[in-house]
Parts: C-alpha cells; structure tokens; sequence
C-alpha cells in the first residue's frame, strides 16, 4: 500500500509579498555594489547637472530675462533640478541594456525569482543614486547664491522630483527591455536633449511662439518645473493659463500615470523576454 504524503501548503499573498521584497532588494544591492567599483560613472552623471548649471549661470545667464522679473539664477535653478531627473533615463537604459546583452538579465529569469524584483530592484538602485545627484547638484546651486524659500516647502519640492525621477526611470526600464542593444542608448541620449529644451526650464514658455508655447506648457517636465519654483520661492516667470495655473495637479499627475503604464509594460516585458 502506498503511503499519502500531504502536498506543501502554497505560499500565501504575504509570504509572495515578502518575497518579492527580498528579491528587490537584493538585485538594489547587487547594483549598488557594481556602482562602488566602478565610480566614476556614478560621479560624471552626478557632476554633468552642475557643469550645465554653472554654463547658463555664467555663460548665457547675463542675457537672459525672467517674465515678471527676477533673477536668472533662481529662475534657473529649478529647472535644471527637474532636468537631471530627466537625464537619468539615459543611465537606467544603459545598465538594463548592458544586463541584458551579457545574459545577467536571462540568468536572474532563471532564478526562482519573482517576475518583478529585477525591475523593482534596478528601480530602488537608481533612485538611490537619483537622490544623491539631487542634493549634488542643490549644494552647488546653494554654493553660487541659490536660496530656497522654507525647509517644508523645499522638501515637498524635493518629494515632486524625485516622484518624476520614478517616472522617467520606469521609461529608462522600459526602453532598455525593448532595445537589449547598447547603441540604442545613443538615440534616446539625442532625443532627450529636445524634449529638455521643449519645456519651461531654461526660459519661460510665455516667451515661445504660440503653439510651441502651449507644447512647453504641457510638457511632462514643465508642470514639475514651474511647481517647484513656487515651493521654493523662485521666479514663475510664466503668462498664465490652465497649464500653469494648475501646475501642482500636473507635476503629480504626469509621473503617476507615466509610472503606472510603464511600470506595467516593464513587468510584461521582463516576463515576455525568452518567450
């Protein structure tokens, strides 16, 4: 007669939960150790922010005009805070592309692992070096006689960045999965460049012709950008109209729906990769 062993209970919600947090975690600190060998990237994409700053505060900032007055500089300054979030795309594309061309990718597919700690993980890792490229680039601007208004509007300020900074490296994620070649990267590295300067950045976008005015207001980045100038006290610099009136709304609106629907297509894509 032949004995009945009882099957193994089936993890449950929290158990898969758990785990899917563990597995994060450790693919985070997988790449924060391949970073602490190899700093100097970590350091250029940290450093090339406060290069630009210093370039349009010295170079080009004597010629600029801030639409309802004041400084260059302030009025500058949140913007190019905003842009090195959007720079970041580039970075989170290389390090998933340059995965995935060396079999990493495929190797961690065959690990019990859950279909989301990769992704998850690459996320947690650049945030992390998101957040000190940010507070890099805030102490330089600091340095050349940058003030921001109050301690609690400045840290809400920092929470808009960092929340578009998520949503533009699920794009990065994204992107990566779908190129799995590295001189892709280059083509999104030209693209990014207009999509900067299609925005209320550098200059106000009252002061673009119409339709590109309008372009720049809605821009993805533009609602972060003139919300964080008003929480940090800068010059809005801005002509009015529903964009820019409900500048807040935007700045919280665009990164969740962008990092819902490419935090989504990342987590399929990952699964769909050696199908």
């Amino acid at each position: 007669m032949t004995a009945l062993h009882p099957s193994p209970a089936e993890p449950g919600l929290a158990d898969r939960a758990r785990w899917a947090v563990a597995d994060a975690l450790a693919v985070a600190g997988r790449d924060v150790a391949h970073w602490r060998r190899q700093p100097a990237a970590v350091l250029v994409g940290a450093l090339f922010p406060v290069l630009l700053l210093l370039m349009f505060t010295y170079l080009l900032g004597g010629g600029m005009v801030v639409p309802g007055g004041g400084d260059y500089r302030d009025f500058l300054v949140p913007g190019m805070l905003a842009l090195s979030m959007v720079f970041g795309v580039e970075a989170t594309m290389t390090a998933v592309v340059t995965d995935t061309a060396r079999g990493i990718t495929d190797r961690f597919r065959s690990l019990p692992m859950a279909p989301s700690a990769v992704v998850a993980g690459r996320c947690l890792a650049d945030m992390a070096a998101s957040l000190v490229g940010l507070l890099v680039l805030m102490a330089a601007a600091l340095a050349i006689g940058w003030r921001p208004a109050g301690v609690g509007s400045s840290l809400a300020a920092v929470g808009l960045l960092l929340l578009l900074r998520l949503a533009f490296l699920w794009i990065g994620i994204h992107l990566g999965l779908l190129a799995r070649d590295p001189s892709m990267v280059v083509a999104v590295q030209i693209l990014v460049w207009p999509f900067a300067f299609l925005s209320n950045a550098f200059v106000a976008a009252s002061s673009m012709p119409g339709w590109l005015s309008s372009v720049a207001e809605w821009n993805p980045v533009a609602g972060t950008v003139t919300a964080v100038r008003e929480l940090f006290g800068s010059p809005v610099g801005t002509g009015g109209g529903w964009a820019t009136e409900h500048a807040t709304l935007l700045a919280v609106g665009w990164p969740v729906v962008l990092t819902v629907v490419f935090a989504t297509l990342s987590v399929r894509r990952f699964q769909a990769l050696s199908r």
